[in-house]
């Protein structure tokens, strides 16, 4: 099933007989406080419905999915205030940005379609501290369609920088940072799914391979589904899931664990996430999962 993907030198998008399934803007013009970013929004399921939020008031940082790390050494490339520990949530001067710099390949068409993107880490006082090779794919079949996101980023400076989550600096079941999805509204008090559990907010922080969210539509009858993909290798990862006050959706590699990047190392992930329209139960969750990984694999 063909698409196809164009450049307005601020997006591109992707899509499919002219319908918009993804927009990724590379050039946000989001103010500093915002940490401004990549990200994917819209995302729409094949039948048209919008499965992504940009802007919540609450969150005005959030946008889509987009990778967002909140505690790198004193930085945040996630927007708005810094959780550190003894003193908790404050507004810094911290807030960098992930600014554009060229792409190296675009497919433009077929049946998958994606991009090459290398990006620098800027913190706010303007020194580089990453410098990212990223690369993005989407691809559809009948009944759904697949984002395939990979990211290698290597620390540029001349001293270590760990990367943690507000958990890792005290406050609990707070570990979101990585590839972090939130959701339309109406998606609050959605269905979560992971290997042999259904529930919702009781599975923050749990370990597994995959986690999948089904949340229904406001103006219309019916669901979409989400399922997001771990595939960066090693043990399972840990999910930052929400399900109320919101719908969010985050594999977190540095939930509760710090991670050191030396000078000179580069750190990689890899994720794909499956876009479905309606609910496909206990038993299809793990069938799109799958096909997720599946997807990983021959990409």
């Amino acid at each position: 099933m063909n698409l196809r993907l164009a450049d307005d030198e601020v997006s591109l998008r992707v899509t499919r007989e002219d319908a918009e399934l993804l927009r990724y803007v590379y050039r946000p013009w989001d103010a500093q406080l915002e940490s401004p970013r990549p990200y994917f929004h819209p995302l729409r399921t094949l039948g048209g419905r919008l499965v992504s939020l940009y802007r919540p008031h609450d969150h005005v940082w959030h946008k889509g999915i987009a990778l967002s790390l909140p505690n790198v050494g004193s930085e945040n490339f996630w927007g708005g205030t810094t959780y550190r520990r003894g003193t908790g949530y404050g507004q810094y001067d911290n807030d960098g940005s992930m600014r554009h710099r060229a792409f190296t390949g675009l497919d433009t068409e077929g049946a998958r379609v994606g991009a090459a993107h290398d990006l620098d880490w800027i913190t706010q006082d303007g020194a580089t501290m990453f410098t990212e090779r990223r690369r993005f794919a989407a691809e559809a079949d009948v009944h759904s369609w697949t984002l395939l996101f990979a990211t290698a980023f290597t620390n540029t400076g001349t001293e270590p920088v760990v990367i943690g989550s507000p958990t890792t600096e005290g406050r609990h079941n707070a570990g979101y940072g990585g590839l972090f999805w939130r959701g339309p509204r109406s998606f609050t008090d959605g269905v979560v799914r992971v290997p042999g559990r259904t529930g919702g907010d009781e599975l923050m922080g749990v370990r597994a391979p995959w986690a999948a969210y089904t949340g229904r539509h406001d103006e219309q009858d019916g669901s979409s589904t989400m399922v997001f993909v771990d595939g960066s290798g090693g043990p399972p990862v840990q999910w930052f899931i929400r399900a109320n006050p919101f719908a969010a959706v985050c594999p977190a590699p540095f939930f509760d664990t710090e991670v050191t990047v030396a000078p000179g190392e580069t750190l990689a992930l890899r994720y794909a996430v499956v876009i479905a329209d309606g609910d496909p139960g206990d038993d299809g969750a793990p069938a799109l999962a799958t096909k997720g990984a599946s997807a990983l694999t021959t990409w």
